[in-house]
């Protein structure tokens, strides 16, 4: 095996490569949902960050990935069940519960699930232990898993961390992601970025863009 193959920056392969868009939700991204945190005004640093970044750069990785035939698959943080009875302890201990009922669970427009791309529901930080997503991706075929979304230091850490323990190889767009305030954000990609190929949305949608260039199924 090459040196380049052993690299956490290796190109993508078509059919091989999926975007996971983590958390991009009404009740963490519209000023005044976030029960958590009912202080923070509009002019918060995570409402900023978010809005004027990230999900303008999610968008971008969203169309890029759409165009070249990568798999999309989002999460959000959503009970199963009304009264939450199915929540992690961890969310049971927080208060941290969204109904299914409720509209703010959803994500936001623009960065909505479109044709049938995959969304999963989960009531923990991590992705891989609520829900099926190792699964599913071992049916699709994934070796390449890309990560943006929020909390860069919460939801996106465990992802990140437990994706490369799983074996796949994992990219962090680093301002396709947020925390409430860039000190964590940043302390955060300093921490798992060994996990990690850390990159920026131009990088990654020019690596998007390759693909659509490469037959499926591989390098050409």
């Amino acid at each position: 095996m090459s040196n380049s193959c052993l690299a956490r920056d290796a190109p993508f392969e078509r059919s091989r490569t999926a975007l996971l868009i983590v958390d991009m939700q009404r009740v963490w991204l519209e000023p005044g949902r976030d029960p958590l945190h009912p202080e923070w005004s509009p002019e918060h640093y995570f409402y900023v960050e978010t809005s004027q970044r990230v999900i303008p750069n999610v968008q971008k990785l969203l169309a890029a990935a759409r165009h070249n035939g990568v798999e999309v698959m989002h999460t959000i943080i959503q009970s199963l069940t009304t009264d939450g009875r199915d929540r992690s302890l961890d969310h049971k201990l927080s208060g941290l519960h969204l109904p299914p009922e409720s509209p703010y669970g959803a994500p936001i427009p623009g960065l909505a699930p479109i044709h049938d791309e995959i969304l999963l529901r989960k009531t923990s930080s991590g992705v891989f232990n609520s829900t099926s997503l190792n699964y599913l991706l071992r049916n699709i075929g994934i070796h390449y898993l890309v990560v943006a979304g929020i909390v860069t230091d919460q939801c996106v850490d465990m992802a990140v961390r437990d994706g490369a323990d799983l074996g796949y190889r994992m990219t962090c767009v680093a301002d396709a992601c947020a925390a409430p305030s860039r000190e964590r954000h940043v302390n955060a990609l300093t921490a798992f970025g060994g996990y990690c190929w850390v990159a920026d949305t131009q990088a990654v949608v020019s690596r998007f863009n390759a693909l659509g260039t490469t037959p499926r199924g591989g390098h050409e």
